[in-house]
């Protein structure tokens, strides 16, 4: 049997559809009869084990054509949803999941004013919210096309940089990783799985080649002391099989998922920016693109004609693993490899992140700061005074937190003002483009790191 043969057959397991639980409302209220198959999703994403009395809500339409129930002070209670398959039985405490608890969010940060931003030292209204490790639901294997191709971006690739002998700061360049010969994007998928489980990114799971994977290689061979043949896709099979299993799984759309809260779209102009209520995604194919570290794009590859939309619906996605855990006391932002490194008090690497660190407009500082402190979901205040010129706007506006923040969902704030490491809302970017002179990270690799480091971690930028 052929490498590709034995390949595709382990990529292609079959696999059993997730359970979907649902609760399952059936009153007569002034608000009219529900569905028989309906359930009630608040805007934070939770099941509703109640129906509101006589003359609590009405109903109205949101901007999706979904029913909602509205309270006397235009407040939505909940969306109305249908979950597909009447009949299934009430588990409330698996139900009763916060889409976006997974994601490292505090719920209580939806309808709070705190405008957490970095625009200078103490510039902060609010404390920083608590965090808790939260189970992810659990996910059964799923099948992945073999047939996709994974060409490699070669401007992308061309980003890596020379080696340099003469350059002290240089000299401890990590090894170079091989050459990828033709892989399909199967293979390259399970490169990344393997990556991003072993706490070294590759940035979102595309399928593709790229210099975030070729960054990601070299910083694990540094950290285990070994190479990894990319092309050895056995290899990284069975590396796989003892670190999470396959890199594919199944995953069945919940209600909460189908509920979001989500907005339309997110402006451009920080000042309409500043009217929103929450910076939430838009779409729940951006959340799940969050949530399983994928490229949204290749989310969509991946399952073809599927309404996302749909409680229900069981989707092919990433299986990301569990979370990178450890205590950091030192980082490197590396500007010249858009990557940051993270090592422990032993001086051992222990984590690598694709990276995008200042422009040349706003560059980031250079030598040694300190982690000031730490805040999951922050809001973000903008002074054009202190921070840079965004379109017109001249005036101090405050954005509210959520993952299409300004920050993303992570905020470490370093000792020298108005910079700091946090999140992005385009986390397909990150690597690839510039920033305001901060470190961004996807927002799943800023929450890990967050968890792992600490007021007085030393940060040093290596130009």
């Amino acid at each position: 049997m052929t490498l590709a043969s034995k390949t595709r057959r382990v990529l292609l397991a079959a696999v059993s559809a997730s359970t979907l639980f649902a609760f399952h409302v059936q009153a007569q209220d002034s608000f009219g009869r529900l569905p028989p198959d309906a359930v009630l999703v608040t805007p934070q994403g939770e099941i509703l084990d109640y129906v509101p009395e006589s003359g609590e809500v009405q109903t109205m339409r949101d901007r999706n054509g979904r029913t909602v129930l509205v309270d006397n002070w235009g407040n939505v209670v909940a969306t109305v949803m249908r979950n597909g398959r009447s009949g299934n039985a009430v588990n409330r405490r698996q139900a009763n999941v916060d889409v976006y608890s997974n994601q490292g969010f505090d719920n209580e940060a939806y309808d709070s004013d705190r405008g957490y931003g970095f625009s200078e030292p103490g510039d902060v209204t609010g404390s920083i919210p608590d965090f808790r490790e939260v189970t992810p639901q659990g996910v059964e294997r799923g099948e992945l096309p073999n047939t996709l191709s994974a060409p490699a971006d070669e401007n992308d690739m061309a980003a890596l940089p020379a080696e340099d002998e003469t350059n002290p700061q240089r000299q401890s360049t990590l090894p170079r990783a091989m050459a990828v010969t033709k892989k399909s994007s199967a293979e390259i998928t399970a490169l990344q799985v393997f990556l991003d489980r072993e706490g070294f990114s590759p940035g979102v799971i595309d399928g593709k080649m790229g210099s975030n994977v070729t960054k990601a290689i070299e910083a694990w061979q540094q950290a285990k002391g070994e190479t990894l043949d990319p092309n050895n896709t056995d290899d990284i099979l069975e590396r796989l099989r003892l670190n999470g299993g396959l890199p594919i799984t199944s995953y069945t759309i919940t209600a909460a998922d189908a509920a979001g809260p989500y907005v339309a779209s997110i402006p451009e102009d920080y000042a309409h920016k500043a009217v929103l209520p929450h910076l939430s995604f838009t779409s729940t194919t951006e959340m799940l693109g969050e949530k399983f570290h994928m490229d949204e794009a290749y989310l969509r590859e991946l399952n073809p004609g599927v309404d996302f939309t749909v409680p229900g619906s069981t989707i092919k996605v990433i299986n990301p693993g569990e979370t990178k855990k450890g205590k950091v006391a030192r980082i490197v932002a590396d500007k010249a490899r858009k990557q940051v490194l993270a090592y422990d008090d032993a001086g051992s690497l222990i984590a690598a992140y694709p990276a995008t660190i200042g422009s040349s407009d706003t560059p980031s500082p250079s030598g040694t700061v300190q982690v000031d402190r730490i805040a999951f979901d922050p809001g973000y205040t903008y002074n054009p005074k202190i921070n840079f010129k965004q379109g017109e706007n001249d005036k101090v506006l405050t954005l509210q937190p959520g993952p299409n923040g300004p920050v993303g969902t992570m905020w470490i704030a370093l000792s020298k003002p108005t910079y700091g490491i946090h999140g992005t809302p385009e986390p397909s970017k990150i690597g690839k483009t510039q920033s305001h002179g901060c470190v961004r990270l996807t927002n799943w690799d800023a929450n890990e790191l967050g968890k792992m480091v600490s007021v007085g971690t030393v940060v040093e930028f290596l130009d």
